[in-house]
This record gives C-alpha cells, sequence and structure tokens, in this order.
C-alpha cells in the first residue's frame, strides 16, 4: 500500500487544456512552419466544380496602355489555367477559371493583377502579384482630407522631393509604392504591407513620415543584435508628442462705453414706423404697388451707375500738350537788341585792327 502512494504522489497533476495533446515527435524545431509550399498540379486531384470569375473597371488613360500588354498578360495567366477578357466597350477587365486552373487561390491572385494594372503598375511589376509569398494592398486616400489643396500637399509630403521619401519607404519596408490618384497601392509581403498602410494613413492625418522612417531604421539596427533581438524595443523607440502651435490672434482693444444706470432708449417696432410714414393705413395692393416703385428705382439707379462705369472705357484719356518755352530773346526788346548788335560790331572791327597784315597773308 504504501509503494502504491508513493507512486501516485509522484504523478504530476495534468492541466485540463493539455489533456488530450499528444507528443509529436516529427514536429522538429528545425521546421519552419510559415514557409509557403508551391502548390503543384499533382495535388489537385480533378478539375474545380464551379466557375469563378472576377472583374474590375480601369480609366480611359490606361486603355491604350492594356491594348499593347494584353497578349503578355494572358500568356502569363494561361501558365496558371486562367482565362482573361479585355472589354473596351465597358473598359473592364475579366479573370475567371477553367478546367486547366489547378490552383484554387490563383484567382484571388489574378484578380489582385487586374487591379493593380487598373491603378496605372506597370505589367513587369504587376505580374509579381502571382508569385508565392507576395501580396497587394490598395490604400484608398481620396476621402481621407476633405480640402482639396490640404489633400495634395499631404500626397505630395508622402512622395518628398524627388521621390525621397517613397524611395525610403520602399527600402525598408521592402515594397512597391506606386501613389495615384486618389489611391496608394502597395505590394509586397504582409509585414511590409501593414507598415506601408500606417504610413499613408498617418501621412493624411498629418503625421509626417519622416517620423515612421526613422522608427523603422532603429528597428531594423535593432533586430540585427542577437542581444536585443527578442527584447521589447519601445526605450529604443523615438516617442513624438503631437504639439498644437495656435497662432495668436490680434487683440482688437475695445473702447470702454461711458456707464450710464439708465437703460437705452426703447427703439419703434415696424408697426410704428409705418403709421408715422402712413404706409399702415394703405390697402395691401397699393403697399405692393409702392414697393414695386421703390425697387424700381433702385434698379434705375444702379443701371445708371452701372453704365456710366462701362462708357469710362471708351472715353478718350486727356492729351497733354507740350508747351514749349518761349526763349528769353523773345522777351527782350528791339531796342535792347539793336545796342547788343552794335557792341559786337565794335568787338569784331577792334579785333580785325590789332593783327597784322602778316597774319592775313600767312
Amino acid at each position: 500500500m504504501s509503494e502504491e502512494n508513493t507512486s501516485t504522489t509522484e504523478q504530476k497533476p495534468v492541466s485540463k487544456n493539455r489533456m488530450h495533446r499528444k507528443e509529436k515527435p516529427w514536429d522538429t524545431d528545425d521546421i519552419d512552419h510559415w514557409k509557403i509550399d508551391e502548390f503543384k498540379p499533382e495535388e489537385m486531384a480533378g478539375p474545380l466544380l464551379e466557375e469563378s470569375s472576377f472583374a474590375t473597371l480601369f480609366p480611359k488613360y490606361r486603355e491604350n496602355y492594356l491594348r499593347e500588354i494584353w497578349p503578355t498578360v494572358t500568356a502569363a495567366l494561361q501558365k496558371h489555367g486562367i482565362a482573361c477578357v479585355l472589354d473596351l466597350i465597358e473598359g473592364s477587365m475579366t479573370v475567371k477559371t477553367t478546367r486547366k486552373t489547378f490552383d484554387p487561390y490563383i484567382i484571388v491572385k489574378a484578380r489582385d493583377l487586374i487591379k493593380l494594372l487598373a491603378r496605372s503598375v506597370p505589367f513587369q511589376q504587376a505580374v509579381k502579384i502571382l508569385e508565392d509569398g507576395m501580396a497587394c494592398d490598395i490604400i484608398k486616400i481620396g476621402t481621407l482630407v476633405r480640402n482639396k489643396e490640404r489633400f495634395v500637399k499631404r500626397r505630395q509630403r508622402l512622395i518628398g522631393p524627388n521621390g525621397n521619401t517613397l524611395k525610403a519607404i520602399e527600402l525598408l519596408t521592402k515594397c512597391y509604392v506606386l501613389v495615384q490618384g486618389n489611391t496608394v497601392s502597395a505590394m509586397g509581403d504582409f509585414k511590409g504591407l501593414k507598415d506601408v498602410r500606417r504610413i499613408v494613413l498617418d501621412c493624411m492625418k498629418n503625421i509626417h513620415p519622416v517620423y515612421h522612417i526613422k522608427e523603422l531604421m532603429i528597428k531594423k539596427e535593432l533586430s540585427k543584435d542577437e542581444k536585443l533581438k527578442h527584447e521589447n524595443w519601445d526605450r529604443f523607440l523615438p516617442q513624438f508628442k503631437k504639439r498644437n502651435v495656435q497662432r495668436k490672434a490680434p487683440k482688437v482693444v475695445k473702447e470702454k462705453k461711458e456707464y450710464t444706470p439708465f437703460p437705452p432708449p426703447q427703439q419703434p417696432r415696424k408697426v410704428d414706423e409705418m403709421i408715422e410714414s402712413g404706409e399702415y393705413f394703405l390697402k395691401p395692393k397699393e403697399r405692393k404697388q409702392k414697393e414695386l416703385d421703390k425697387k424700381k428705382e433702385e434698379q434705375i439707379k444702379n443701371s445708371e451707375v452701372k453704365r456710366q462705369e462701362r462708357e469710362k472705357a471708351f472715353i478718350p484719356p486727356v492729351e497733354q500738350t507740350s508747351q514749349k518755352r518761349k526763349p528769353d530773346d523773345a522777351q527782350i526788346s528791339t531796342q535792347d537788341l539793336v545796342e547788343n548788335i552794335k557792341k559786337k560790331s565794335k568787338k569784331i572791327k577792334k579785333s580785325v585792327d590789332e593783327k597784322p597784315e602778316d597774319a592775313f597773308l600767312a
């Protein structure tokens, strides 16, 4: 009896959660549970029972480009057993499964492909969505900001000068990002897409992408350190506080009125004014006629003012006549002129007499 008691005491109590769990000797630590294995045609027992299809519209400016690349799109989708149709009349693209389709999830990838093509993503980049481990996210930003000018500024802030901000986001998140119109198209792994969505939405909420870029750079450096890889990184990450800088309005100094204990005089009512003017005793028709006459008088005055303003453009400007100044000689009398001429002639004679004859001969 004593041996049985000791054996029962040695057995550890099993929790209810692990009661029905069994050991799995084949499940070792070197197995990557998150790895996505390639889906092969041999794994599909037979064709799909039902046909699945997806359609999407595209803008008119993409019509010429899609018409050029559509043969390459059909060739890329035929490898996976997907049929595609380009309808230029309705402006739509359609993808659907066929009896040759062996991967059930490839129709979802094909739907993402036509969505990216409609959002101006080039075919060489959009076709990568058909690969395993590649996902896409189309973020709608058109309705996040009401003011159009503010929306354009924040969208440009996401791109940055010469596209530097967008390149930094692509390098840190390992995603392809394209800003087009009212949407942002992103391609990459799920972790990177989550960061891209957070950056884009915060940028539309007036949080600059530089703060997120700085945070991602710090995380990238911390992930390289083996000691800090599995620790909490909150102490290393910068925490930016939102500052509301309120613009001070100019103070309007109100003039203080003199205090009087008496209330202001009572203003006359409309009825009192009508009684004073005699309008109150008029008939309704006469009152309406009086109002119409007032309106007509005002209209005539306004039309006259406008007519005068229009005529101002046709009035020629006043020409400024150049008044020539009278010479000072005109103001001198004739006697003075005669005396001046005599003086000048005398001076000439004196100068001629003083010169010797040899000077003229030379």
